[in-house]
């Protein structure tokens, strides 16, 4: 019978100090992630130097936590996959020393993973069907993406933002209306009790890139109506406001990623990122994906929002494919999609069992 391949994924792109170990690219044996959302939450925002600074803290006791989780130790562990970027730089190579250091000791493989793409792969933990090519729309705080994904670590940007993440506008509005951090969660709570016709809002459209998303313009709409009411000394219905936001970011998602299914003709859509657990927006792209025609994958909650378990799973295919890297690996704050591959020629080449070939 052949071994198990278990991969320790490890993810420390922002505020998660992650690890989880996956075996063969799918089953979950553990999944442990340390969140720092009360640590920032009194700045309104992720502090870049106290994120780091934690990471150092916790990854040690988050990756013994993971292994006695499943039961497991390093001797178990085929293959070492970790967020090589984009991310905050200090968070990044928190992760990526350590991950390099366990490499190093036990000559393992060494996997780098764009954090984007480990974001698509959560769907490959609880969607074995899913086949390339397949378009995936990713939305978090940083990232606003449609990607069309031609197979292990082939990827090709169709569209993305050219301002503000679709995050990043949740997370403005709600430090506006003091509704706290992380704003993401805060809005679609809140507008749960609110009327999403309430506000006229734009839907921006960028000229001459039907794919390309940008909602500077929506969060300015909103920051200049609040602006308005205060000036008349009125105060918000802050649900209605939530509601409208939220319903227009919405809208522009879904519409962008039925246009982009449309173009290429992919029958299959991966939503993936943390905004990717808000249930509104899940919903809404599963109901128009059905009226279409089109499959609408959607990984559970706790892998959508950062973990090592979807590094871990890319690390498999990865590794299967022979895209592992050089101890020499850096951390990359702007990382550009795709650099699996050229990490994969300067890395030991590794056939299908992960053996040198």
């Amino acid at each position: 019978m052949e071994r198990q391949q278990i991969i320790l994924g490890i993810e420390t792109s922002c505020d998660e100090t992650a690890a989880a170990l996956v075996a063969d690219g799918q089953h979950i044996l553990a999944n442990t992630i340390s969140s720092q959302v009360d640590l920032h939450a009194i700045y309104g925002g992720v502090v870049p130097e106290l994120a780091s600074r934690r990471h150092v803290e916790l990854i040690v006791p988050v990756v013994n936590a993971a292994l006695k989780e499943a039961g497991l130790t390093l001797n178990d562990v085929t293959a070492v996959a970790v967020t090589a970027g984009p991310g905050l730089i200090g968070a990044l190579l928190v992760g990526l020393s350590y991950a390099k250091g366990i490499a190093l000791a036990r000559s393992l493989p060494l996997i780098g993973v764009h954090h984007i793409a480990a974001h698509i792969y959560a769907n490959w933990l609880v969607y074995p069907q899913l086949r390339a090519p397949f378009l995936s729309l990713v939305v978090s705080g940083g990232h606003t993406s449609l990607i069309q994904v031609e197979g292990h670590g082939c990827y090709q940007l169709l569209g993305s933002t050219v301002d503000d993440a679709a995050g990043e506008a949740f997370d403005k509005i709600a430090r506006t209306l003091g509704l706290g951090y992380p704003g993401g969660p805060a809005i679609e709570r809140l507008a749960q009790e609110g009327d999403p016709r309430a506000l006229s809002l734009p839907q921006p459209v960028v000229k001459g890139q039907p794919l390309d998303f940008s909602f500077s313009g929506l969060k300015t709409a909103v920051l200049n109506y609040l602006n308005r009411l205060h000036q008349r000394q009125e105060q918000p219905n802050k649900a209605d406001v939530a509601a409208s936001l939220q319903q227009a970011v919405i809208t522009s998602l879904v519409e962008r990623t039925l246009l982009a299914a449309e173009i290429t003709g992919l029958k299959q859509v991966a939503l993936a990122g943390g905004v990717a657990a808000n249930k509104g927006l899940r919903q809404a792209l599963k109901t128009a994906g059905a009226e279409r025609g089109l499959e609408v994958l959607v990984p559970p909650p706790v892998l959508c929002t950062d973990n090592g378990a979807m590094v871990a799973c890319a690390g498999y295919w990865y590794l299967k494919h022979g895209f592992t890297a050089p101890l020499s690996l850096n951390a990359t704050a702007n990382l550009p999609l795709g650099s699996e591959q050229a990490w994969g020629k300067l890395g030991e080449k590794k056939d299908s069992a992960g053996k040198s070939g």
